[in-house]
């Protein structure tokens, strides 16, 4: 099993996050990275991550904004050069959540526009595959849908943010002209309410994928029709890439209870509630029964390891740890420079120094 989508805050969480993988019976993980203004984004703990772990530890970068952060004033490579540089440090993929709404206002930029058209080129020709995060549930733009866990962190959407669909009609954009873009669109794209839209783009596009990484949504949506989504998964089972949003910092249970939410509703014909000592992005159990869909062995082993090995590789690639040191310290002048949060990024290159 491939833990396609996991999160990596603090590099002190490191050996945490590698007893997480092996409590949920992973054999490698993939740390995604996040963008954010205070620390420009997660890629220094990643390489950190990869450099202690580096036979299990898949990792896909992110871009780093700070020109736009800083209105210019931070010289940053672009970002077709950032590509070159991901390549080169020994990054497995790369992480995309510029479509989220929270963080399309920290960069303020359509995701079709030309500032990317360079750097989707440059994947696409490179055959870089992306982990991409694009809008979020429906329910986050209707307030009295919107689950509390989420409106307390700021998802929820009034008129004032981009629509839902906006954010579809930017990606079909992107995917039409970047035909052979290997991507893999997180928490199932959140079409699992709309199991035809979603069979629909992957007959379109064939670099396309699927994450099952909850959104709890996803769950309930499918277990309305547990039948019309065990078919949908079987057909499409070369098409969907197993994964859970585990977060480093989290405890054993919350992990565990996490991944088995997922492998319980794909391995078995179960009926279930959230277990009650969940995270709190799972909602609380009350919130609906998920059905499970028992797919065959065969799915089974596309969605848990053939598809993303087959994206990314058999194994993760080797960082160059020099390198990573190196693109570490000029992202820490730059956050200093921003006056953000450099704590991580000093732990991460603690770390990297002591591996050299």
């Amino acid at each position: 099993m491939i833990d396609s989508h996991v999160h990596l805050r603090w590099p002190s969480d490191i050996e945490n996050l590698n007893k997480l993988r092996e409590a949920i019976g992973a054999q490698r993980i993939c740390v995604v990275s996040v963008i954010g203004k205070n620390d420009i984004n997660d890629n220094p703990g990643l390489y950190a991550a990869k450099s202690a772990h580096p036979e299990t530890t898949y990792i896909f970068t992110a871009l780093d904004h700070s020109v736009h952060f800083s209105g210019g004033k931070i010289c940053a490579p672009s970002m077709e050069k950032q590509i070159d540089e991901l390549l080169a440090v020994g990054a497995d993929g790369l992480k995309l959540i510029e479509a989220k709404p929270t963080h399309r206002k920290l960069v303020d930029i359509p995701i079709d526009s030309d500032r990317y058209a360079a750097m989707f080129e440059r994947v696409q020709d490179a055959g870089l595959p992306v982990t991409w995060h694009v809008a979020d549930p429906e329910e986050f733009w209707y307030p009295e849908l919107t689950p509390s866990w989420a409106s307390g962190r700021g998802w929820g959407y009034d008129s004032t943010w981009p629509a839902k669909e906006s954010f579809y009609e930017e990606v079909d954009s992107v995917l039409r002209r970047y035909p052979d873009l290997k991507v893999v669109f997180a928490h199932f794209y959140f079409l699992s309410a709309d199991l035809g839209r979603a069979g629909a783009l992957l007959d379109e596009f064939g670099g396309v994928h699927l994450d099952l990484a909850p959104g709890i949504e996803m769950m309930y949506n499918m277990s309305k029709d547990p039948a019309t989504a065990r078919e949908f998964f079987i057909k499409y089972s070369d098409r969907i890439v197993f994964g859970t949003d585990i977060e480093a910092a989290s405890s054993e249970k919350e992990a565990k209870i996490r991944a088995s939410v997922v492998t319980r509703w794909l391995e078995t014909d179960d009926d279930y509630r959230v277990d009650p000592e969940a995270d709190y992005t799972l909602g609380p159990p009350e919130d609906g029964i998920i059905r499970g869909m028992k797919l065959p062995n065969e799915s089974l082993d596309n969605i848990y390891t053939n598809n993303f090995e087959r994206l990314a590789g058999a194994k993760p690639k080797t960082l160059n740890v020099e390198y990573a040191l190196e693109l570490s310290l000029r992202q820490l002048d730059a956050i200093r420079a921003l006056g953000g949060e450099p704590e991580p990024a000093v732990e991460a290159i603690d770390m990297l120094k002591a591996g050299i």
